[in-house]
């Protein structure tokens, strides 16, 4: 039996005025989608428990079948597993953007999707002007960098209230800052790293260009290492994850999944969607269960762009999906299961704690006539996971409420 899971990141929306009140899932030409929608389950899923912030962290751990609640210990650390760093007892991760500000002004969370090579000589750069044996800066992919820190540097770092960047666009700096006890040591990197950024000579050449400078880094979803069992360990599947991002690989690793590198991948619009999934047909010959994580929607939403938006969709159903299906076309031993990990509407330009939805088709799965895959499809089912965390396994045995 294999068992295939694809995650169209923020892919749920709300009802748009310019599509007539529609969201980007109703209007997209997503015909594998549709398919799986109407011969298969359509269902509802809260990933995000009530009282945990809405991101893809979270997300993806109840997705994956285990209890944020009980696991979860922040973003960083998960990020920093897929970069190899270990943590000690002593020490915080924390997720180190590279943003673009102006004056007291957050004016882009990615710094216009810097280059993994230009953040990388940054980093470094302020790995040595305001690194120590306490604290250390880390590249990753883009804007997407680590910060490990000794706690016994402030005390409190744990419970440190941090804004996402991409939470806090068009919207004032100083009002959105780290709060909590330690939050002036924590403010005190961002404010130095400003000025040294500021002056750097990619940033001059990146002005000269009209793209957006990575002039301050901003730091946030810290955490110590989590203990989880692995994912063979619970299920009995062996398994691996794609993707481009560092916090579904690093989740990957901690969880004991392979991670499986795709050259194409770039947690962007542009990424290889036919290569991910050619990949996750190759990597299930010898594997039972595979997790393909796709992006392009998520930024998508951030970037408040419609256009790229029901693009991202359109090519996850035909080059992801589309390419999966017509794989087990004539197989009947596999289930595949779609859905967000949470909504990113348009409109807001951030993640919401909104319940999403969910399509599974393959082995003992019948269809119960819905009309396709979208929210208002959705709506009219009975079947609802309030614990996410429980639809793995409902998935895997194929036992649904």
């Amino acid at each position: 039996m294999k068992y295939i899971v694809i995650v169209g990141d923020g892919m749920a929306d709300y009802p748009i005025k310019e599509l007539n009140g529609r969201t980007p899932l109703e209007v997209a030409r997503k015909p594998n989608l549709d398919f799986i929608a109407c011969h298969g389950i359509l269902g509802r899923i809260k990933t995000i428990p009530d009282k945990m912030s809405a991101g893809s962290d979270v997300a993806i751990i109840s997705i994956l079948g285990y209890d944020p609640l009980k696991y979860y210990t922040g973003r960083g650390p998960l990020e920093a597993a897929n970069l190899g760093i270990e943590l000690n007892k002593e020490e915080l991760a924390f997720r180190c953007n590279l943003v673009t500000v102006n004056r007291d002004t957050m004016v882009d969370y990615s710094a216009g999707h810097i280059t993994s090579k230009e953040a990388s000589i940054l980093i470094d750069f302020l790995n040595k002007k305001l690194g120590s044996d306490k604290i250390r800066f880390y590249p990753g992919v883009s804007y997407r960098n680590i910060m490990v820190i000794d706690s016994n540097l402030a005390k409190g770092l744990d419970n440190l209230s941090c804004k996402a960047p991409h939470d806090i666009m068009g919207m004032s700096i100083s009002k959105n800052l780290p709060k909590g006890e330690g939050a002036e040591l924590i403010i005190d990197l961002m404010r130095k790293s400003k000025s040294l950024l500021e002056a750097h000579e990619i940033n001059m050449i990146r002005i000269d260009l009209k793209e957006n400078p990575a002039n301050m880094i901003w730091l946030w979803g810290q955490g110590r290492t989590p203990e989880f069992i692995s994912f063979e360990e619970k299920y009995g599947l062996s398994g691996a994850v794609i993707s481009a991002v560092d916090l579904i690989k690093g989740l990957g690793k901690i969880l004991g999944l392979e991670v499986i590198r795709v050259p194409g991948a770039t947690g962007y619009y542009d990424t290889d969607y036919k290569g991910k999934a050619e990949a996750a047909l190759k990597v299930l010959k010898d594997k039972d269960f595979v997790f393909i994580h796709i992006e392009a929607p998520d930024e998508a939403g951030h970037n408040a762009d419609l256009r790229e938006k029901i693009t991202a969709i359109e090519r996850i159903d035909s080059l992801v999906l589309g390419t999966v299906l017509k794989a087990f076309k004539r197989k009947k031993n596999f289930r595949i299961l779609i859905l967000p990990d949470h909504a990113t509407p348009l409109s807001l330009r951030t993640h919401t704690k909104d319940d999403v939805f969910f399509a599974i088709y393959g082995k003992d799965i019948s269809g119960k006539g819905f009309k396709g895959y979208n929210e208002v499809e959705a709506r009219k089912s009975q079947i609802y996971y309030k614990e996410g965390y429980l639809l793995m396994e409902a998935f895997i045995k194929g036992d649904f409420i």
